[in-house]
């Protein structure tokens, strides 16, 4: 028999193997004390969680973006490498309306599962991943796969400090410029470009990101409204 980590909580037979969804913890606890596990971990692998910033996503209640994704260790420091059996991803779908949604929410997570379960965890390479990525993006447009761009989109947080709030941007991947606007208008790469946290305007009413690879724009345009981006802080 297997069931969800919670069947530890009331004691578990002998030969019951886990399934460790909330966090890598009890699958740990549950190898050394020898029962068999899959790890399942939601900050890992439940690909139902969106992947790119909030504005552009369909609405789900967490996020995972594609680098926490390719950071899962099946067999992680602590666990007996004995009874892992390996990991699985989840892709509920009570918030996934159709199959072409279900693309988008596996590819390219689905690549980042794979290289975790089937490499050696020192020979992965983020930057090598993302290359082997756009490779299989390319693969993808041909065959109409629809997969998620969100790898190209900016990482929003949104800091305060007494009545001033400050957006700061980051990037998934090495490479890229970021560009913004707070006047309406849509930025390019004539902007000035990103380079320190934003002070947002008191005035402003939209904000708008992109980012560019050299001279041509690759992440989606992103149009947040500032009383959104206020939301954010935490």
């Amino acid at each position: 028999m297997m069931g969800w980590d919670e069947i530890l909580e009331g004691g578990i037979t002998p030969t019951t193997a886990l399934m460790s969804w909330r966090g890598v913890n009890y699958g740990i606890e549950a190898s050394k004390s020898g029962h068999y596990v899959v790890m399942s971990p939601t900050n890992y692998v439940y690909i139902d969680y969106m992947q790119g910033d909030i504005s552009t996503e369909p609405r789900v209640y967490a996020s995972l973006r594609l680098n926490q994704t390719y950071k899962f260790d099946p067999i992680p420091e602590g666990a007996d490498a004995n009874y892992i059996l390996g990991g699985q991803a989840n892709l509920w779908t009570e918030q996934v309306y159709n199959i072409r949604q279900a693309e988008y929410m596996t590819w390219p997570r689905g690549f980042a599962v794979s290289e975790s379960l089937w490499s050696p965890k020192e020979r992965k390479d983020w930057d090598q991943f993302v290359l082997k990525t756009e490779n299989h993006f390319v693969r993808f447009d041909y065959a109409k796969t629809k997969y998620s761009p969100a790898i190209y989109d900016p990482i929003v947080r949104v800091t305060r400090d007494s009545e001033q709030y400050f957006v700061e941007l980051t990037t998934e991947i090495s490479g890229l410029d970021i560009y913004t606007s707070f006047d309406s208008s849509t930025p390019d790469n004539f902007y000035p470009r990103y380079a320190k946290p934003q002070l947002i305007p008191k005035d402003a009413v939209m904000m708008r990101i992109i980012t560019y690879r050299g001279d041509t724009p690759i992440g989606r345009l992103l149009s947040i409204p500032v009383e959104d981006l206020k939301k954010r802080v935490r």
